[in-house]
């Protein structure tokens, strides 16, 4: 099969040809038709990410169709379409596991980092990892519901009930909760790099009630924000922005360094706190969900062959939607 392999950290995607993978007990192979380009894979591609698997086929968007199942796999058929997210694997034992909380398994494995990824013809995976994907969705429309659906859903629920919601960073992500959030009925002020007016543009026609630049104030308080930039020193100017007893959530994986900020923009019952990878009921959950809206996404194909170029589009802000790649 052909694959785009990451050789070391802070290295360019290669692409090689590689025997074809083979499912063992409990896994399926899937032969990929799309994968989406995630922020994520840049923390892993830039060693942000410690303890990669080496080499590495990044990706862990990816939607793609059965062509083998190893022993025991009960759940799926051959030619059944499975969309495969973030994470891989959780060990089922430990007091996560047992209390819902897989996503926090300190023995989890995920795709695309310690699993091989999507950034190929054909990936293996855990058929308990698996899902079942909608067929209102063509292979490229689903691919970024498998990471920036699910973490976004999963903030999204980290938030809870508000009326004015800020989004800081309007990519992937966002371009997808600001149509959970409208369809509950929420008002979204969306932030966007600075000058990035095509991002803005893309919120405003998703129904934010404004969007500017990170560094603006929005018109009028937030009640909630979730920050899907990795920017750290956005948390003190959400935290001035939501009013008291108001939520920050950090959605990202990686984010650079907190600045120190006065204590007054904390007080009041602000709260910030992070949401961490997702779990199986996150997928359940969303992927029922999306079709039901519907979601639709916004995206910018590109074949295999160009990963790199995917990702350095992604990097320097030149995707609106998000980047998915073809095979």
């Amino acid at each position: 099969m052909r694959a785009m392999i990451l050789p070391q950290p802070r290295a360019s995607l290669i692409s090689a040809s590689l025997p074809d993978p083979e499912p063992g007990p409990g896994h399926i192979l899937i032969a990929v038709h799309a994968c989406a380009v995630c922020r994520t894979d840049l923390h892993v591609m830039d060693g942000e990410l410690p303890h990669p698997k080496l080499p590495l086929i990044p990706g862990h968007e990816i939607i793609g169709s059965i062509l083998e199942t190893g022993p025991g796999v009960e759940r799926f058929h051959l030619g059944d379409r499975v969309g495969i997210a973030w994470l891989g694997w959780s060990c089922g034992e430990c007091v996560y596991c047992r209390s819902g909380r897989e996503n926090l398994c300190d023995r989890a494995r995920y795709t695309g980092y310690q699993i091989d990824g999507g950034y190929a013809e054909m990936a293996v995976a855990d058929a308990r990892y698996a899902f079942p994907v909608d067929p209102f969705y063509t292979d490229i429309e689903a691919a970024p519901l498998m990471c920036a659906g699910l973490i976004g859903y999963r903030a999204l629920r980290a938030v809870g009930e508000v009326e004015r919601l800020g989004l800081y960073g309007f990519g992937a992500a966002a371009h997808i909760v600001i149509q959970i959030a409208r369809h509950w009925g929420q008002r979204v002020f969306a932030f966007t790099r600075t000058g990035d007016e095509a991002a803005q543009a893309l919120a405003r026609d998703l129904g934010a009630a404004w969007a500017g630049g990170s560094g603006e104030p929005p018109p009028e308080p937030l009640d909630a924000a979730i920050l899907f930039a990795p920017v750290g020193a956005l948390i003190p100017t959400a935290l001035r922005a939501v009013v008291k007893g108001g939520t920050v959530v950090c959605a990202g994986i990686h984010m650079s360094d907190i600045p120190s900020f006065p204590y007054d923009i904390l007080w009041g019952e602000r709260v910030i706190r992070s949401v961490a990878n997702l779990t199986r009921r996150d997928g359940e959950e969303f992927l029922a969900l999306a079709p039901r809206i519907p979601v639709r996404t916004r995206t910018t194909p590109f074949r295999l062959a160009q990963a790199n170029e995917a990702v350095e589009a992604l990097r320097c802000g030149a995707v609106t939607g998000a980047a998915v790649l073809t095979v």
